[in-house]
Order: C-alpha cells, then structure tokens, then sequence
C-alpha cells in the first residue's frame, strides 16, 4: 500500500554548518505557504504548477506542495470511496465518512482558523473565485483543496467542516483537479518573491477592479498597426492616463458588471468615455 500522502517541491532537509538564522536566502520550509490536496488522482500534480515560475518558486521552497490520497481512506477489500446516491439518480457521491477521514488527515499540523488556513471544496456551485479571493488565500499560512468527483461529495461533511465552496466558472469539469491547480497558480504568483516583480500584480487585470489595459512591445510597426503614440512618448502622466482610460474602456465594453461594480465604489460621478 502507497503512503496516503506526497509531498512536492524542496522539502529535503539537508545537514549544513552554517547556522540556519544566517541563510537569509533560503526560505523557511515550515512556514512556506502550502496547498494540500485531497485527491483520487495525486498523480495530476504538481501537472502545470511545477513548471515556469510556480514551478521554480515551488522547487526553491518559497511555497509546498502535498497530495493526499483519496482511495487510502477508502471502507472495505476495494477500498470505496463512493455510493450511489440517497434518494436515487444517477452516479455516485463520495462518502462522507471517507472524505472525513481525509480532511482529519490533511489538518494535522494545521492551524484552526479558516482564516489562517481555509478549507475549499472545488465546486460548480461555489461563490465564483476571485482575484480578491486568491489575494485572501495568499495571506493565509496555506490551504487544504478537497477534489471532487463523480456527483459530488455529500452534503453532510461539507457542512461538518464548514467547507468553504469555490467554483471557477458557470460549467462543469470531470473533477477538480483542474480548478484546483488554477485556484493555487492564481494565488501562489501573488506570494512575495514569487514573481520577482511585486509590481507586475499590481497592473492586472481585476487587481483594482478593473481589465487590464492593452499590451504593446517591437516592432513599432506590424502589418501597418502601429504601437500608440502616447506609449512612445516618454510622458509618464500621460501614458497612465491613457492606460486608465483604456481599462476603463474594456470593463465597460466587456464586463458591465465589474464596471458598475467599479463605477458604485468610485466617489467620483462617472463621466461617458
């Protein structure tokens, strides 16, 4: 039998004789943020997240990986995770005493408040995910993802654990390996140190409520568009007017409710771009 649970990353404790308080470089592993991940596929990962820079950030420790094995807390010879559903229908749920036992498993060594480590059920009928939301999680010391499968999970331990239900959007996946691997790519990139530059967040698109604004580089000229001339004019005030203008522009256009929500928290009346 496999061990229920695998670890990724830099995790290797390695003897050295320089004192640990002098290896300022180096980050410490015991308070790296990290994500476990409850899951009937541990395979799946680290999938994306151990390539580009999560994938880097993920090998030099500044943030850990651990899946936990679903099928290891399964009942009986075949080790079942699953039953067909109360009250009929199609497919099947998972167990609320599996995933139980699962959870229990991934709190060890956890801190008990969700707000310093939330516990996220990937789920099309969550509260939609957010930059806001990924921002939360970032602050906290990490985070346990239950993946789900088949039907569902059953209702009961959901609300034992006050499981906190995150969706990525209006359709449904086959589990939430996926959603789960977008949920942490989307919040470890925000973790200090990750990307390098702190100011590169703060421009996204959603980071003040906003679209991004439209992206230029060489050549000046390409099949006769050319970059705008605002950006190549060196005017600082300029160019971040244009920009804001441009933001602007897009939510209206694009997302109508991201620009009234914008629009309501803007003191200022807004005035027709």
């Amino acid at each position: 039998m496999k061990p229920p649970s695998r670890s990724h990353g830099r995790i290797a404790v390695r003897p050295t004789l320089q004192p640990r308080e002098l290896m300022t470089d180096t980050p410490d592993l015991d308070t790296a943020w990290r994500a476990k991940i409850i899951t009937l596929f541990p395979d799946a990962f680290p999938g994306v997240l151990g390539q580009s820079l999560t994938g880097k950030a993920l090998s030099e420790g500044l943030w850990a990986l651990e899946t936990i094995d679903l099928r290891q807390f399964g009942r009986g010879k075949h080790r079942d995770v699953d039953d067909t559903p109360a009250g009929g229908g199609a497919g099947m749920v998972l167990r609320a005493d599996v995933v139980a036992d699962a959870l229990n498993h991934a709190a060890k060594s956890t801190p008990e408040t969700s707000t310093d480590w939330p516990v996220v059920y990937l789920s099309p009928r969550g509260k939609p995910f957010t930059q806001a939301i990924a921002q939360r999680f970032s602050k906290a010391k990490g985070i346990t993802l239950l993946c789900g499968r088949f039907e569902g999970v059953d209702e009961r331990v959901l609300e034992a654990h006050n499981i906190e239900e995150i969706s990525l959007g209006d359709f449904v996946l086959t589990g939430g390996e996926i959603a789960a691997q977008a949920l942490i790519d989307a919040t470890v990139r925000l973790i200090p140190r990750v990307l390098g530059n702190t100011e590169s967040t703060e421009d996204e698109s959603f980071s003040d409520g906003l679209l991004e604004h439209p992206q230029y580089t060489r050549p000046t000229d390409w099949q006769g568009r050319k970059i705008p001339e605002v950006l190549l004019s060196g005017h600082h005030a300029k160019i971040a007017a244009w920009r804001q203008a441009q933001s602007e522009r897009l939510t209206k256009e694009r997302r109508p409710d991201l620009w009234r929500a914008y629009e309501s928290r803007d003191p200022v009346e807004d005035q027709e771009l």
